[in-house]
């Protein structure tokens, strides 16, 4: 009878307390997630904070910042346990998330490091019933100034289609900065001058860009402080003309079979035209995807001015189409599609001779859709030339070209209707206008003067 009653003692007593004392002594610490946006701490910033503790539950949550000694809490949560000694409770949190906004310069704390310190506790009878507590520490650094920009260039005039060149100075570090205009962004480069803080940005407007258009200079930090500086500008408009070309059934019998779009070729079949609605989507969706990949390549620009004086253009040409000419295609003397040329056409001999229009290094040298076979030179600064259309490329991607070497023969691969040099001038990642850079007195108004006149500042 006695070994009953002490078997029921140990079912009904000292079971449950070896399992209470069990549960309410577990050792593990609550769980810190903290993501901070940086490590450099601007006005505007917000760290975000999960915590779980999924046995016990939440006792206290204490976020804090400190600088030489001087400690700001930003948040002291406490949560309460309605069971006896914290067992069994009901209304125990587990799990806890917050959005805690970091305003060090309202603490009277200055740029320098500071500390993040987080410690949340348990409702586990540990340490004489105060719980694990979880410590965390982050290291960040306090950077409230916006950076510093200085503009050295004095007068920027620049034309509808047309390049710009602003110089400006940084007085520190790991700056982002570049030029803005309207919605696009121009990095700035170090590398033209000694002084490795004096930054030169080659920008541009594209032909849908005239007067009213917005310039500064822009610079971010690493903290995300940003300044922007306006500058002295004037932009002169210009029109452009339109063109149109009528399409022939000879013209799409010739050209539509050489261009494969994959999948697509048999949803063509079957219609009431299929050349035309080949030359429908050539001209269109594939257009679009060429130009993509040709305005992505002069991302891989070097800090190195190739160049020097005016850009040549094809010996003994004549121009056949211009920049940013609005062309109007028609087939049986109705309108069916409509483009913008960015570039300029120029017509020779078949199988004319084409020359680096200046010195740089080739980015890109291949076949791409209505491009035909292509040549793009880097003359540094994100300044690219373009040499579409080829029949043939007599160079590699890689190489180091003078002004005036070979770079293949003329041609009508791509889209062209006939033996001719599509040339563009891509600035960043805009097609502008190559007249431009065909004139010399332009160039040095606009271009090596400022360049000069930054060189010869004390």
């Amino acid at each position: 009878m006695k070994k009953v009653v002490v078997s029921i003692l140990l079912l009904v007593i000292i079971i449950p307390v070896v399992w209470i004392l069990t549960y309410q002594f577990e050792g593990k610490e609550p769980v810190v997630d903290i993501k901070l946006p940086s490590l450099y701490l601007k006005k505007s910033y917000e760290m975000s904070l999960h915590v779980t503790d999924p046995k016990t539950g939440l006792r206290n949550i204490m976020v804090s910042i400190m600088q030489q000694g001087k400690e700001k809490v930003l948040l002291d949560k406490k949560y309460d346990s309605s069971g006896f000694l914290g067992l069994f409770s009901e209304t125990k949190t587990l799990e806890a998330s917050f959005i805690i906004p970091v305003e060090s310069w309202k603490y009277g704390m200055t740029d320098g490091e500071a500390v993040i310190r987080i410690m949340v506790s348990d409702y586990s009878w540990r340490g004489w019933n105060k719980g694990n507590i979880s410590y965390t520490e982050k290291k960040v650094i306090i950077d409230s100034k916006p950076p510093k920009v200085n503009v050295l260039t004095k007068r920027h005039n620049i034309e509808r289609g047309g390049t710009g060149l602003v110089i400006y100075e940084l007085f520190e570090e790991n700056i982002k900065s570049g030029v803005k205009a309207g919605d696009n962004f121009f990095p700035g480069h170090a590398g033209l001058f000694e002084n490795k803080n004096i930054y030169a940005v080659f920008f541009a407007l594209d032909h849908m860009q005239g007067p009213g258009s917005q310039l500064s200079v822009v610079a971010e930090d690493i903290a995300g402080n940003i300044t922007k500086r306006g500058f002295y500008y004037y932009i002169r408009d210009k029109k452009f003309k339109t063109d149109i070309l009528n399409i022939s059934d000879r013209f799409l019998e010739r050209k539509m079979p050489d261009f494969d779009v994959g999948e697509k070729n048999g949803s063509f079949q079957g219609g009431e035209n299929p050349l035309l609605e080949k030359f429908l989507y050539i001209n269109g969706e594939l257009r679009k995807n060429n130009v993509e990949t040709i305005l992505s390549v002069p991302k891989i620009t070097e800090n190195k001015k190739y160049w020097d004086g005016r850009f040549l253009r094809l010996k003994g040409s004549a121009k056949r189409a211009g920049f940013a000419d609005r062309r109007i295609y028609k087939y049986n003397g109705k309108e069916i599609d409509r483009a913008v040329h960015l570039g300029i056409d120029l017509a020779s001999t078949s199988n004319a001779p084409v020359k680096a229009a200046n010195s740089g290094r080739v980015i890109f040298a291949q076949f791409v859709g209505i491009f035909g076979n292509t040549v793009i030179i880097d003359h540094g600064f994100g300044l690219c030339s373009l040499y579409s259309h080829l029949n043939q490329i007599s160079i590699n991607k890689g190489d180091l070209l003078k002004r005036g070497d070979d770079i293949g023969v003329t041609g009508l691969t791509g889209l062209a209707g006939g033996d001719h040099l599509h040339f563009s001038m891509i600035v960043h990642n805009v097609f502008v206008n190559p007249v431009e850079w065909w004139d010399g007195s332009w160039i040095k108004n606009n271009i090596t003067a400022k360049i000069e006149f930054v060189k010869q500042m004390p």
